[in-house]
């Protein structure tokens, strides 16, 4: 019988891929000011199970290196990433789950963005909040209610 750690271990890697996967597959609409990550419904899954932690964050941090956004999203973005899913993993309720992955990263790429692009950091901002309210809520959203309804 498999462990717990094992178990987790594997969900965590599979997560990872799957982020990645997602991401490059639809690159057009992951990377750039204008974007929705399909990958980002994925950012609730910390709130259920905690090695979604670490495997939302490699698999952001494989989609930069390999998506071409650039040192700066690859570093920034991976890590507002992390810091997402740590903070809905502390949620106390499942409304609010989505709300930290909306917010930093609307914050943090949008100000990597604005750097690299050149835009208003505002407007930068608003078009990823607005991709990720759509990621994280709209498709986040259901997955989780499913999945919790399920037991996990």
């Amino acid at each position: 019988m498999k462990s717990l750690k094992t178990i987790q271990l594997a969900r965590g890697a599979v997560l990872a891929a799957a982020y990645a996967a997602l991401t490059l597959a639809l690159a057009p609409v992951s990377f750039g000011p204008l974007q929705f990550r399909v990958a980002e419904a994925m950012a609730v899954l910390p709130w259920l199970y905690p090695e979604a932690v670490p495997g939302l964050f490699v698999g952001c941090l494989v989609a930069n290196l390999l998506g071409g956004g650039g040192a700066l999203d690859v570093v920034f973005g991976s890590l507002a990433t992390l810091a997402a899913a740590m903070a809905s993993a502390r949620m106390k309720h499942k409304w609010l789950v989505p709300l930290p992955p909306v917010v930093i990263n609307a914050l943090v790429v949008g100000a990597v963005l604005s750097y690299t692009l050149g835009l208003p950091f505002r407007l930068t901002a608003a078009e990823v909040g607005l991709g990720q309210l759509g990621a994280c809520y709209a498709l986040g959203m259901p997955l989780l209610l499913i999945l919790a309804r399920r037991g996990g």
